[in-house]
């Protein structure tokens, strides 16, 4: 069986890594293919080599862009070196136009698609993200849902249940893996002068939020009050995006809030470990908060990612008043919940369902 491992930014190759580092393992044929999403390959090189992962073989470097006009370059790039190095299965993991081009490219070639992190819904068609999510999901052979409840989703939209595999979400295994190398590495909290659960982290990225003149005030409005009932320094690795729209709309970091310089991911798994709380609007760190048991704060009006509200991890908090009485909620909360996701074996589980798969159908064959 060979593997194509198609990713095409940070978030993909984090959730990957596990899968990758199983692959390793297990002796598994496998490739990697860099799409270049977010960044150049040359960007990523330093990003592989801190979580230890084996470089990428193909490299597309196709970078930002429009929607179709991204998509496009990937698709016909991706087409092509599939011909030519043509695998069993193709992964892809998550709601990137990477993730899109991909599993497109694999199924007019007849190529089986795994899709890791399948059946997640926010039940938002406004977000580009959930139109990738549903036609992955629905040209997909092997759907690894993280939980139940993205399974029952996937049998809603009337997906098969035999192409529906629950595995746990990679994203915990990445945590705890990678979690560990970051302590080999320097201590952010020291760097920071930081004192362990006395700061609170907070990200915003989503157009939706930082686009937006009204919603973004009401974000930065949300943290000063968070500090003036507090106390406690709210750290804000600001994305670039972030930090245009803050100065375009004549906005000033609020009294408590400490714009920092993006962090790398293994010193941000750091800072989002030692939080007392977390506020974001990322589906990830809402993830990683949940496995790290450090209470959140959505920042925005809905989730793909229900399982962490389920449990008592999180609360959807939008852009408004609603910011400060959450937090409140969350600080009052017992961390104790029960992660949804798993328990670190999922890349194993992963893995283990396409070779029973593939072994079964190769038999049958022969």
């Amino acid at each position: 069986m060979k593997i194509a491992i198609i990713l095409g930014t940070r978030p993909e190759i984090i959730k990957m890594s596990p899968i990758i580092r199983q692959c390793e393992k297990q002796g598994i044929n496998y490739y990697i293919l860099h799409t270049g999403q977010h960044y150049s390959y040359e960007m990523d090189k330093i990003f592989f080599e801190q979580l230890k992962l084996p470089q990428a073989k193909y490299n597309l470097d196709v970078g930002s862009g429009k929607h179709g006009e991204q998509t496009g370059k990937m698709l016909v790039a991706i087409e092509e070196i599939l011909i030519k190095d043509r695998p069993d299965i193709v992964l892809v993991q998550g709601d990137t136009n990477t993730v899109l081009a991909g599993s497109l490219a694999a199924t007019k070639l007849q190529i089986k698609i795994g899709h890791v992190e399948a059946g997640l819904r926010s039940f938002d068609r406004t977000m580009p993200e959930e139109t990738n999510r549903i036609i992955t999901d629905h040209i997909s052979d092997y759907l690894f849902a993280p939980t139940e409840t993205s399974k029952k989703y996937l049998l809603n939209e009337g997906i098969s249940e035999e192409k529906i595999f629950v595995t746990g979400n990679t994203v915990v295994d990445a945590a705890y893996q990678n979690l560990e190398i970051s302590k080999n590495r320097a201590n952010v909290l020291e760097e920071l002068s930081l004192k362990e659960k006395e700061y609170f982290v907070a990200t915003a990225h989503r157009a939706e939020n930082v686009d937006n003149k009204e919603r973004l005030g009401r974000i930065l409005s949300g943290f000063l009050q968070i500090y003036k009932e507090f106390g406690l320094p709210i750290i804000f690795p600001a994305h670039p995006r972030a930090v245009k729209m803050i100065k375009k709309f004549g906005f000033k970091s609020p009294k408590g809030t400490r714009l920092i310089e993006p962090l790398g991911y293994l010193e941000f798994l750091q800072l989002e470990s030692g939080a007392r709380m977390i506020l974001t609007d990322s589906g990830g760190v809402q993830e990683e908060s949940c496995i790290l048991k450090v209470p959140c704060v959505t920042l925005r009006d809905n989730t793909e990612r229900p399982e962490t509200v389920e449990v008592g991890a999180n609360l959807i908090a939008g852009s408004g008043e609603n910011i400060i009485e959450c937090t409140k909620k969350m600080l009052e909360s017992d961390p104790e919940w029960e992660n949804p996701y798993g328990y670190g074996n999922a890349a194993e589980l992963v893995l283990q369902s396409m070779i029973t798969d593939y072994s079964t159908e190769y038999s049958d064959d022969t």
